[in-house]
């Protein structure tokens, strides 16, 4: 009977330690608050000894099996979320499978301004981690748009500009381009009816509006720059606007900074000073504003404008004040003669 109850005894003192073990293990802050903050990255598909093993090589478990036996023991081998994790001031191996649970990553904010093509978005992205060209390929995805745009060749246009935050997961870029073309509905939700009332179509007017957005950044010349362009259309004058000239370069690798007139004869359908009407699609991503430029422009009978040089311009009704404005503000200033140019005169 003595010896049952040393043996007991025995057993009890063991359960005893390794309990305490355990609670130093998984409850006691294995960091410290002076440690540096650390990366911990879930990839899709790996399980808890795998993660385990990840933190016992940035020193926060000594074996991947504790952190497995802990998860499993509070059921949530299951529920620990994929994605980038920082790890920092004092976290014990519980708070750290409550992180993983929660799913709370870090969140990078990306910024898109407001008229940037496809290229200057991948180049953005690229500058926070996101691959180039996986942004690429998902902005050619337009059975997300088709509802919308039944012609749209990829989702130049469509891609709202806005601040988005991104999470470090595979398909990153797909999930921020998806999010992007949500964004621009639930913007346009409320003009859907504007749209229809237009004579315009959505592809249209998103083109229309992508040509405002580079024409000006001033938030009250845009009705009346859009206006310009539509009383144009009317009249079936050529738009003769340099954004979409400097779009078709682009697009043919040849624009490094400068337009020349040389390139005003570049055979492409964006080539607004050779080819009438809008040019075949967006040539940027234009904001709300511009977007509601598009659909209620001002209501005015000019035809024309020309660049202040301060970042305004000034509107002309005949091609003779536009040729006095043209003079007064890009002659004078010691330009070479630009002559007619189209609307802008620049």
């Amino acid at each position: 009977m003595r010896r049952a109850l040393l043996v007991l005894l025995f057993l009890s003192l063991i359960a005893a330690g390794l309990g305490v073990w355990w609670w130093m293990e998984t409850r006691f802050p294995v960091r410290s608050a002076s440690q540096a903050p650390q990366t911990l990255v879930v990839e899709p598909g790996q399980g808890a000894l795998e993660i385990g093993a990840s933190l016992q090589a940035l020193g926060l478990v000594r074996h991947p099996q504790v952190f497995r036996l802990h998860v499993l023991s509070r059921g949530d081998a299951g529920r620990l979320r994929t994605g980038e994790y920082s790890l920092e001031g004092e976290m014990s191996l519980d708070q750290i499978a409550d992180k993983l649970v929660r799913g709370d990553v870090v969140r990078r904010a990306i910024t898109f301004p407001e008229g940037r093509d496809i290229e200057e978005m991948a180049q953005i992205a690229a500058g926070q981690g996101l691959d180039a060209a996986a942004f690429r390929e998902a902005a050619k995805d337009v059975s997300l748009i088709r509802d919308l745009d039944p012609e749209a060749k990829d989702l130049e246009g469509y891609l709202f500009p806005d601040t988005y935050d991104l999470t470090r997961r595979p398909d990153a870029a797909a999930v921020l381009v998806k999010r992007m073309v949500q964004r621009f509905r639930d913007a346009m939700r409320a003009e859907m009816g504007a749209v229809s009332a237009s004579g315009f179509d959505l592809r249209d007017i998103v083109t229309l509006a992508s040509v405002v957005e580079e024409e000006t950044a001033r938030p009250d010349e845009r009705p009346r720059i859009a206006a310009v362009f539509r009383n144009r259309l009317k009249k079936g004058m050529p738009l003769q606007t340099d954004p979409t000239v400097i779009y078709a370069m682009r697009r043919a690798g040849r624009y490094h900074g400068n337009i020349r007139r040389t390139d005003l004869e570049i055979d492409s359908p964006y080539n607004t000073y050779r080819y009438p009407g809008l040019p075949p699609g967006p040539i940027a991503s234009p904001g709300l504003a511009s977007l509601q430029a598009a659909l209620h422009p001002a209501d005015t009978q000019d035809l024309y404008f020309v660049s202040r040089n301060d970042g305004s311009h000034y509107f002309s009704r005949t091609l003779a004040e536009h040729a006095r404005a043209v003079d007064h503000y890009q002659r004078r200033r010691g330009a070479p003669p630009p002559g007619d140019r189209g609307p802008s005169g620049r």
